[in-house]
């Protein structure tokens, strides 16, 4: 069994089997996996924001953004010999995290986060294979380059793989 490498907030990581990829504490962040399973090779990025604003600080972290995030891990899995007619995608995380009541969308982070990655993901024409999305509670993930398979543990309310 290979090395677990674990994504941080804002990161993005790129591996191939044997290895796992994991995101720790997502909540209104978006865990977002895209793969190969002909080249058994994929991409994690923790996605904190739906879109990267014009200030240019996204060059220095490009997981943090879905809109820089998901073209960076496209080309990135291109480079390491994915085919992106072969990529697909799962995602968990999205969660309503806060409970105020506000008439402005950061109350609705995680909801736009989930609606954003979605959207992208349908441009560049890559299925979502997998989606945990919503809900008031944070997820761990794990998934893992040799199955395919993404391991869901959601803060009481257990486990669950896609």
């Amino acid at each position: 069994m290979g090395k677990l490498i674990q994504v941080r907030m804002g990161e993005l990581k790129i591996s191939e089997t044997p290895d796992q990829l994991g995101c720790t504490g997502l909540g209104s962040c978006i865990g977002l996996v895209i793969y190969d399973s002909d080249k058994k090779v994929g991409g994690l990025a923790h996605i904190i924001l739906p879109e990267a604003g014009k200030n240019g600080k996204h060059k220095t972290k490009p997981g943090k953004y879905a809109n820089i995030a998901i073209p960076f891990l496209i080309e990135e899995l291109e480079k390491k010999g994915a085919r992106k007619d072969n990529l697909w995608a799962k995602m968990a995380g999205g969660a309503h995290m806060f409970s105020f009541e506000t008439d402005n969308d950061i109350g609705r982070i995680g909801e736009r986060n989930a609606e954003t990655v979605q959207e992208i993901l349908k441009e560049w024409k890559i299925p979502v294979k997998g989606l945990d999305c919503g809900g008031k509670s944070g997820r761990t993930i794990k998934f893992s380059l040799e199955t395919g398979e993404l391991l869901i543990k959601t803060f009481h309310k257990g486990v669950k793989i896609l």
